[in-house]
């Protein structure tokens, strides 16, 4: 696994458990519909893209013509 895929994992869990814990906490309701929703599918993708190898951002900026870098 690579530094790069590590990263994206360990993000996505981290904005989840943050999103939980303030829930269970009581500081935010996520029974309701509000923009928090969309930071939970941010972190859900993060996680999932650092499994599966799947992310629809790459996808589009590549059509959209951005390189790849070397990410220094």
């Amino acid at each position: 696994m690579t530094v790069e895929r590590t990263v994206r994992i360990i993000a996505g869990l981290f904005i989840m458990i943050s999103l939980l814990l303030a829930h269970l906490a009581g500081t935010v309701d996520m029974s309701h519909i509000s923009w928090l929703w969309l930071t939970a599918f941010v972190g859900f993708n993060l996680f999932q893209s650092g499994i599966t190898r799947f992310c629809p951002m790459d996808i589009m900026l590549k059509k959209a013509g951005v390189k790849p870098g070397c990410g220094l």
